[in-house]
C-alpha cells in the first residue's frame, strides 16, 4: 500500500498542475545524433566544472560527427527504416496486429541551427545561474533510466525535479527525493522544440541561463507554461458550469485537488483533475480533462472545436487525418 510519504505532494494552497517524466535532451541531427553538451555562454564546455564544483560524477565526453561520418549514419538509418517498414508492410499484410508504427511528429526544419544541428547544447549557464544548479540526474549519461527516473513537477508556485527508483514491473511503486526546486519567479520562457521528434523543451531562466529536456508527455507541462492560460477561478463559473467541473474532479481520486479550468479560445472551457496519489513511476500522472460548453454541458470529443485541442493534439489530429476528423471544427 502506497503512503502518502513516498510520493510528492504539494503543500497547503498550492495547485499541483502537472507531474511529468523529464532528462536532458539528446541531439537529432545526424552530426549530433544521440549526444548533448554542457555550456557556459562562450560555447565552452563545463562538464570539468560542473564536476568540481557541483559534485556531478564524470559523464560520457562527446565529439560532433564529421561530415562523412554523420552522412554514413544517415544511410545506416535509412536502410534500417526502410527495412522495418518492409516488414511492417507484409505483417500487416498477413494479418499481423502491429501495434505503435513508426513515430510521426515533430518537424524536419530546424530554427536553431546552432544548438540543433552543429552543436547540441542541454545547458546553457554561466557562472552562478539557476541553470548551473539542476541536478546530475537528469543527465542519462550519468543516471541510467533502466533503475532510476527524474520527474519534473509543475505547481502555480515552483517547478521541481524529483528522482525515484523505478523497476518497469512495479511501476506504482513511487519513492521520491527533491532534488531541486526553483520558484515560478526565476523562469523567464517555457518554448517546445519540435526539430525531429518534437519531445523537447527549452527552459529559459530570467538569469539568462537555460537548459533543453525531454519528456514524451510534455504537453502536461506546456500545457500551464508555454501556452499561459489564465486559471479559470471556481467563484467566476456559473453554478452549472461549477457543478460540471468539481463533479468531474470528485469523481477521480480522493486526493484530486479542486478541478483546474481554464477557457479554449473558442470559449469552452477545459477541466482537469490531477492526484498526487495516481503518480506513476514511468509516465507521472496522467491528468483527466474534459472539455465543457458555456452552459456547463460536457462536449463529445467528435463535436469539440479545432481550439479546444492542445498545439500536440492538433499536430496528432493533423498526421492521422491530413485534417481535422468529421465533426471538428477547422482551424481559422
Amino acid at each position: 500500500m502506497r503512503t502518502a510519504m513516498d510520493y510528492w505532494q504539494p503543500d497547503p494552497g498550492e495547485t499541483l498542475l502537472a507531474r511529468t517524466p523529464v532528462t536532458f535532451a539528446s541531439g537529432a541531427a545526424m552530426r549530433v545524433r544521440g549526444k548533448r553538451w554542457f555550456r557556459d555562454t562562450e560555447r565552452k564546455d563545463i562538464q570539468s566544472e560542473l564536476s568540481k564544483l557541483s559534485s556531478w560524477p564524470e559523464g560520457p565526453v562527446h565529439k560532433v560527427r564529421s561530415s562523412g561520418g554523420a552522412l554514413g549514419l544517415n544511410v545506416l538509418r535509412g536502410g534500417a527504416i526502410t527495412v522495418g517498414v518492409a516488414i511492417m508492410a507484409v505483417l500487416s499484410s498477413m494479418g499481423g496486429n502491429i501495434g505503435g508504427g513508426i513515430r510521426g511528429g515533430g518537424s524536419g526544419t530546424t530554427h536553431d541551427r546552432a544548438d540543433e544541428v552543429e552543436d547540441f547544447p542541454v545547458m546553457w549557464a554561466a557562472p552562478g545561474t539557476v541553470a548551473r544548479t539542476l541536478p546530475w540526474q537528469l543527465d542519462p549519461g550519468r543516471c541510467r533510466q533502466k533503475h532510476y527516473r527524474t520527474h519534473a513537477i509543475l505547481t502555480d508556485r515552483r517547478l521541481l525535479i524529483v528522482g525515484l527508483p523505478f523497476a518497469e514491473k512495479h511501476r506504482e511503486i513511487v519513492k521520491d527525493e527533491v532534488l531541486w526546486e526553483t520558484p515560478r519567479s526565476s523562469i523567464g520562457t517555457f518554448e517546445r522544440r519540435d526539430f525531429k521528434d518534437g519531445d523537447d523543451m527549452k527552459v529559459v531562466f530570467t538569469d539568462g541561463s537555460w537548459c533543453r529536456l525531454t519528456s514524451l508527455w510534455r504537453e502536461g507541462l506546456t500545457r500551464y507554461t508555454a501556452d499561459h492560460p489564465d486559471l479559470v477561478p471556481l467563484d467566476s463559473l456559473t453554478p452549472a458550469q461549477r457543478s460540471t467541473a468539481e463533479a468531474f474532479a470528485a469523481a477521480h481520486a480522493p486526493d484530486a485537488g479542486p478541478p483546474l479550468v481554464t477557457r479554449n479560445p473558442c470559449g469552452c472551457y477545459q477541466v482537469a483533475a490531477l492526484a498526487p496519489s495516481t503518480a506513476d513511476g514511468f509516465s507521472g500522472i496522467s491528468d483527466h480533462s474534459i472539455v465543457m460548453d458555456t452552459d456547463g454541458a460536457e462536449v463529445d470529443f467528435m463535436k469539440r472545436h479545432w481550439e479546444d485541442f492542445s498545439p500536440e493534439s492538433q499536430d496528432e489530429l493533423r498526421r492521422l487525418h491530413h485534417r481535422p476528423p468529421s465533426g471538428v471544427l477547422s482551424p481559422k
